[in-house]
């Protein structure tokens, strides 16, 4: 095991244990050890690293860091700039998964029901990753890759995340099989820019990746009164039957494919009306 106290120290650590596991919150992680679904021979624990706490603006930019927690996403100044990102920590877990649990693992685990990703996907959000060798960049959508499955090589980590400041109301919704502490059916997040007159959704659970609603967004973005903040009823549903078609959704234990292009579009409905009711003067 090595306990990494700097991001040089990681990348070192990485680089003589190309096959090692990244430690930090350990909620997904442990979760596969303890189940036997995970081998390793060897861990390098980052939580340690300062370099990937909290976070900072540049510019119109924010910068997440990997070690960023889940409690910390809700709290300060963040979920003013950031509501969306802040209403989908808020649904993570129990107070103690809040406080381990970092925006970098959602990522590296790359599951379809990661409540972080349909946020990211909406804000065209930018991975950056670190390695001995230097530091690359891939949009969201080039980064996870699958089920579970992303574009991390072995020698490298996740630095921190790359999402800009936007003036516009955002909403986080999801459906699960309880209220509380719950893993998401479906999932959806929405981002108004005002500046740039346009609408992004990001849909989670309803395809092996995450999804951006294309069409959905094309649409809405020209049905829109941007000077009244208004969204004609007849475009409401439009919007949610494009939303709805834009998932690929699978039968599982959760829900079935059905329900969830059902439960999506209602999401888009609902998100919405929240969001342009809140702009509306």
């Amino acid at each position: 095991m090595t306990i990494a106290r700097t991001l040089e120290d990681a990348c070192t650590a990485l680089a003589e244990h190309p096959d090692a596991l990244l430690l930090a919150g350990g909620t997904d992680l442990m979760v596969g050890i303890n189940r036997g679904q995970v081998g390793f021979d060897h861990v390098v624990v980052i939580d340690r690293v300062d370099e990937l706490r909290g976070w900072r603006r540049e510019g119109d930019e924010l910068v997440l860091g990997a070690g960023l927690t889940y409690s910390e996403m809700g709290r300060g100044e963040l979920p003013v700039l950031l509501p969306a990102l802040a209403q989908a920590a808020r649904t993570v877990g129990s107070p103690q998964i809040r406080n381990a649990g970092t925006l970098g693992g959602n990522l590296a685990t790359s599951s379809p029901a990661g409540d972080t990703l349909p946020v990211l996907a909406a804000l065209d959000a930018t991975v950056v990753l670190r390695s001995s060798h230097g530091t690359r960049q891939l949009a969201l959508d080039r980064f996870v890759t699958g089920v579970k499955q992303n574009a991390l090589e072995p020698e490298e980590l996740i630095e921190a995340v790359r999402v800009p400041v936007l003036d516009g109301p955002q909403e986080f919704l999801k459906v699960g099989t309880r209220n509380a502490m719950v893993i998401s059916v479906a999932s959806l997040a929405l981002v108004v820019d005002r500046a740039g007159r346009s609408v992004r959704v990001g849909l989670g659970s309803v395809a092996p990746v995450p999804v951006r609603a294309i069409e959905a967004e094309a649409f809405v973005d020209g049905a829109i009164d941007w000077d009244t903040g208004s969204v004609p009823d007849a475009a409401v549903d439009r919007f949610s039957g494009l939303v709805a078609e834009a998932a690929r959704p699978i039968d599982d234990q959760r829900g079935t494919a059905a329900y969830r292009s059902h439960a999506i579009g209602v999401l888009a409905r609902r998100a919405l009306r929240r969001a342009f009711s809140e702009s509306a003067p």
